[in-house]
């Protein structure tokens, strides 16, 4: 969604890099492209307007003049400022202290509002809520049928005493959806309310007696990321007729500018809470100002990489893999895919590399990147045997050419998965081994030598030979060079005097031990030529 904005700046920023001081102009400068890049971006002029002052104002100050690398600076005045225009910090949801808690979901028709409600009572039931979900909108045509199938889906239960297409009281339905939810101990329920093409006063009349009817502890706005400048019309709007406690943005996922959505926090003054990046029940997170941040200043979002990690991956599963990788066992095909089962449960392998930091940089090649190569290599594996995929060095030419009729490939594809696998089991052993760094680096984290770089590339993970240093030109230098060695050979019989490592003390190359002297095994004289 913000790629083209997220460009921008990390070039404007970039081109501070190597300065030890900024003068005014170059703040200016930076400044002027900042405001250019948000301006192209959709963002709000007044949103705008309040984030270009802030950033002027602070780096003009003495914490950039004073710094001892004033372009960091910059980029941490950056990212603090875009992290207040997007709401400061995250905000939990406002739960009722008598449950149920009635959460009420407003906005135009088209912007994933019940599509909405079935992702918000799936995340609900993971953090251990009974939902409900009301379907209140009568009047577009199947949405009743629509939220029936998302609840479904999701394993939430739903609220419809009336078929919807224009026919029905929706505030009757949505008061009945309260009642039956205390009744039946539901501890949550969120309303699905009708939307319109556009703002108009039958929608917003009919949204505030919802309102009034049911109480709501929360009114969420669920914002289009797509529409552009009249998403802060149109939230502008609701905030005057109906009002609304937070903002959920939907269709993240979009290749629009998005800016707009920037604005909303700074034109209503209500907090982002949620965010639905995708079409799938799965695609749906908690809004975090400062990560959200981090990804636009192409920073990556490790945190909710490793929550989603954490959901996805079995505890068990990942430390037996652990203690394979360590060398108490034998990382097999088997293995590996499970792993990649694993991963698939994450999403699309897309969205997980954008989350690591500097992936920016290679955006052309996250776009051309091929998410069906992942579901080849799976069918790959599961055309081979359990002895195969135990052991893959039992796999020969014609199992080869087997295996690639059974999954559709080539030979040559399963020649490479074979050779990457071999290349992978090394370097996550070395991983191990460094303590999770990878190899040559002493377990520093993301760099070092990886292997598969090519035959060439063989042997460059051992260390250099140590070279023997040479005597010195200088003639004094030279002599106290010689005398230091004339000094260590006379000290060495006096050290080997003393023992060795095999116990043989007092034996010098003049005086050999007597073997005789020796406790040695019944039979071990014929080894010593007696």
């Amino acid at each position: 969604m913000f790629a083209s904005l997220s460009d921008r700046l990390s070039a404007t920023l970039s081109s501070l890099r190597g300065k030890g001081r900024l003068s005014e102009a170059d703040i200016e400068k930076t400044v002027s492209e900042i405001r250019r890049a948000l301006l192209d971006a959709d963002v709000a002029v007044p949103a705008v307007r309040a984030f270009t002052a802030a950033v002027r104002e602070r780096a003009a100050s003495a914490e950039v003049s004073q710094a001892l690398n004033p372009a960091q600076q910059i980029v941490k005045i950056v990212h603090e400022q875009l992290i207040e225009i997007l709401g400061g910090s995250a905000r939990e949801l406002n739960l009722a202290k008598r449950p149920p808690t009635v959460i009420m979901l407003a906005g135009l028709q088209g912007a994933g509002k019940t599509t909405l409600a079935g992702k918000l009572g799936s995340w609900l039931k993971e953090q251990g809520h009974a939902p409900l979900l009301v379907a209140s909108d009568l009047q577009r045509p199947n949405a009743v049928n629509q939220l029936e199938v998302v609840g479904g889906q999701a394993g939430v239960s739903v609220w419809a005493p009336e078929r919807g297409n224009g026919v029905g009281d929706p505030v009757q339905v949505a008061r009945s959806g309260v009642e039956h939810a205390r009744e039946k101990l539901y501890d949550v329920v969120v309303v699905d309310t009708a939307g319109r093409l556009g703002v108009d006063a039958e929608m917003m009349q009919q949204a505030a007696d919802i309102r009034d009817a049911v109480s709501p502890d929360e009114i969420l706005f669920v914002l289009d990321a797509m529409i552009g400048q009249d998403a802060v019309t149109t939230a502008q709007a609701f905030a005057d007729g109906v009002g609304f406690t937070g903002v959920v943005l939907s269709k993240l996922d979009g290749d629009a500018r998005g800016g707009a959505a920037l604005s909303v926090r700074t034109v209503t003054g209500a907090p982002v809470l949620f965010a639905s990046t995708g079409e799938q029940l799965r695609d749906f997170e908690r809004f975090h100002p400062d990560r959200m941040a981090s990804r636009i200043l192409d920073m990556g979002d490790v945190l909710t990489l490793i929550e989603q990690a954490e959901k996805a991956f079995d505890e068990d599963q990942a430390a037996d893999l652990a203690n394979k990788m360590a060398g108490d066992g034998d990382f097999t095909l088997q293995d590996f895919l499970q792993q990649m089962q694993q991963l698939k449960k994450l999403g699309p392998m897309k969205k997980m590399l954008e989350m690591l930091p500097g992936m920016g940089q290679m955006r052309e090649q996250l776009e051309n990147f091929d998410e069906s190569e992942v579901t080849r290599i799976e069918a790959m594996v599961q055309s081979m045997t359990p002895a195969e995929r135990s052991n893959p060095k039992i796999i020969n030419g014609s199992r080869r050419s087997r295996i690639a009729r059974g999954s559709g490939t080539t030979v040559s594809e399963i020649n490479g998965l074979l050779e990457r696998f071999e290349q992978a089991k090394t370097m996550m052993r070395s991983m191990a081994k460094n303590g999770g760094g990878l190899p040559g680096m002493g377990g520093l984290p993301g760099r070092g030598g990886m292997p598969g770089g090519g035959k060439k590339s063989r042997g460059k993970m051992a260390p250099p030979p140590k070279r023997k240093k040479g005597k010195s030109g200088n003639p004094a230098k030279r002599a106290q060079q010689e005398r230091e060695m004339a000094q260590r050979g006379a000290k060495q019989p006096e050290q080997n005097a003393g023992g060795s490592a095999f116990g043989m003390g007092g034996a010098t190359k003049d005086e050999p031990v007597d073997p005789s002297s020796l406790d040695l095994p019944p039979g071990f004289e014929k080894f010593l030529g007696r």
